[in-house]
């Protein structure tokens, strides 16, 4: 019995949802197919498909020996790259989920500087603020904004994250300025709603005192982008990451609010499985990003120049 070409098989069945289409995709016959599965389950011990007359479903067993299948090929073909790469060109294909935001931003020109160095490296990217599960769903890796909690994942930092308080001239204009954190009570304020808490903003005094600051939402979303154009059109008073709001803050549609104080960081990760065998497509990957996003990020100097303009006046 041929335990590669039986595993890769069922895989096709799986994938391709039946005997018949798994035989048209491998160009054999369909009690070649057959056999195959016969062999596997006999050599198993177990049932990997509930079988009718017309479908084929998994067992339980057999959703998660599907899994490990998936995990074994691929790592078979990973292989065989790391060895056909080693005195040559990247090549295959990298599953990425990124932030929306940030990878529209910041990450998607990365990427199209890191195929400039790699053209044979394909990308399948994933945009969404959403929290994946990287084995469950076959990424190679995921960008992450956030505090990590302790997993079985390994996490490299990428950059440091952080949030600014902001509002257009013609906003503060109408409502005057908040000079404490207290004082945003009485403002419109714009929320991005994908985060726990969303109703308390955090701040750190000079001295380390804390300030939790509960605001009353006026407008609600679940995208920054959205929430950065709201608030240069002067509808309120926003939180944001700096990396969606440095192009307004230095052109002046938004002004930096209570700059004495310091907001809470985050850090921008990525993570990948420790079970799995690390690529050299993901190596090279993340290498290149620490080395493009190193230092103070480009999108936090805004903050620098606008601190040096007010000691300026």
């Amino acid at each position: 019995m041929d335990r590669y070409e039986n595993m890769n098989t069922f895989v096709h069945v799986v994938e391709a949802g039946g005997i018949s289409s798994a035989a048209d995709r491998m160009g054999v016959a369909k009690s070649a197919i057959s056999r195959r599965l016969k062999e596997l389950e006999a050599h198993l011990g177990v049932q990997l498909f509930h079988r009718t007359t017309r479908q084929m479903n998994l067992t339980n067993t057999g959703q998660a020996f599907y899994a490990q299948c998936v995990r074994i090929l691929a790592d078979i073909v990973e292989a065989e790259l790391a060895t056909s790469q080693f005195h040559g060109a990247l090549k295959g294909n990298l599953k990425v989920a990124v932030p929306l935001s940030f990878g529209l931003m910041h990450l998607g020109p990365a990427i199209q500087e890191f195929l400039q160095l790699h053209p044979e490296v394909e990308f399948d990217l994933d945009f969404n603020d959403r929290q994946v599960d990287i084995l469950a769903e076959g990424f190679d890796l995921a960008i992450r904004i956030a505090s990590l909690p302790d997993s079985s994942l390994i996490a490299r930092r990428l950059a440091p994250i952080q949030s600014v308080i902001c509002a257009s001239p013609g906003y503060l204009e109408r409502m005057g300025e908040p000079q404490t954190p207290q004082a945003l009570i009485d403002h419109r304020c714009l929320v991005y709603n994908l985060i726990s808490d969303y109703e308390n903003w955090n701040f750190f005094a000079a001295d380390g005192q804390i300030f939790k600051t509960r605001i009353t939402p006026y407008l609600k979303a679940s995208n920054g982008q959205f929430l950065r154009d709201a608030a240069a059109a002067g509808l309120g008073i926003v939180m944001l990451p700096v990396f969606i709001v440095h192009r307004e803050i230095e052109g002046g549609a938004l002004i930096p609010l209570l700059t004495g104080y310091r907001r809470p960081q985050l850090e921008m990760y990525a993570i990948y499985s420790q079970t799995r065998h690390l690529s050299q497509r993901v190596r090279a990957l993340v290498d290149f990003l620490i080395k493009r996003f190193e230092g103070v990020p480009y999108w936090d100097l805004c903050l620098q120049r606008d601190k040096i303009g007010k000691q300026g006046t």
